[in-house]
């Protein structure tokens, strides 16, 4: 094992969340770059504001508009998501979350909820077209891309930040490199210290971003707010975004078939439900 390697580490707040910037041998201005880059693209990626290129995009409903090389990149990754998971990554999920009165940052207060108003979510590639500069979303649907867009942030900030990384945004995270000590980067997961070498791990869990019965983690078959009986699951995959992927599949999933599908998309994972600490 080589002696430990001089780590620059620099923490923020962005996305909703609390985000973590990690790199061997690099200037703190890389980092400080990092951060500008996930909040200039978090701005712009946000539901909560109307002058957003996503809420330009969904208020464009019906209409091609065109859209950056990073909107373009991660709505198709969307696509990708969805196929994946055999559709229980739906990102066409912005009617439900109105529904749930999930409309604005949950630090100004929840809305009043309309659970009658929820519907089952339709198939993304039947809402959501996009080809090189353009996208259309069909009338009567809207898009958020939540957890998808930070899985892909992460993996790509990694990379940028240099060849021995780790970008964490509010849990969905990427390493890059051998780590500052050559055995990789000590990350902690479900209460347990992984050591990730060109990894990503992500959790997705109902426990967070709730209020009285009511959290943000929808299920496309009905419209609802999960009711799987997993409350949280945690997984280590080949990049953040297979992560945010496999774990919000899995809980969905609930316990029965969820242990299958992580042994078959995951490296590692933890499955938590009700009566888990």
């Amino acid at each position: 094992m080589r002696p430990e390697s001089a780590v620059e580490a620099h923490h923020f707040e962005a996305l909703g969340t609390n985000c973590g910037l990690f790199a061997v041998d690099q200037p703190r201005g890389r980092l400080l770059e990092g951060e500008f880059w996930v909040r200039r693209l978090g701005a712009r990626l946000t539901r909560f504001s109307d002058g957003s290129e996503l809420s330009l995009l969904n208020s464009s409903a019906g209409r091609w508009m065109a859209v950056s090389d990073e909107l373009g990149s991660i709505l198709r990754a969307s696509l990708r998501a969805y196929e994946a998971s055999a559709g229980l990554v739906n990102v066409a999920v912005l009617p439900s979350m109105q529904a749930i009165g999930y409309r604005r940052p949950l630090v100004e207060g929840p809305g009043i909820a309309t659970l009658e108003h929820a519907h089952p979510l339709p198939p993304l590639p039947d809402v959501l077209e996009v080809r090189d500069g353009e996208a259309r979303v069909a009338r009567g649907s809207g898009i958020d891309l939540g957890g998808v867009a930070k899985g892909w942030m992460a993996d790509r900030l990694a990379q940028e930040l240099g060849p021995n990384a780790v970008a964490n945004l509010g849990g969905d995270l990427r390493a890059v490199g051998l780590g500052p000590r050559g055995d990789g980067w000590p990350v902690g997961v479900a209460g347990q210290t992984l050591m990730l070498r060109d990894q990503g791990a992500a959790t997705s869990s109902v426990r967070r971003r709730s209020w009285g019965d009511v959290h943000h983690l929808i299920d496309p078959r009905s419209g609802l707010p999960s009711l799987s009986g997993l409350e949280e699951v945690s997984v280590v995959a080949a990049s953040g975004f297979d992560a945010e992927v496999v774990a919000k599949t899995a809980l969905l999933l609930g316990p029965v078939f969820a242990p299958t599908y992580c042994a078959a998309h995951a490296m590692a994972w933890w499955l938590g439900g009700a009566r888990d600490d």
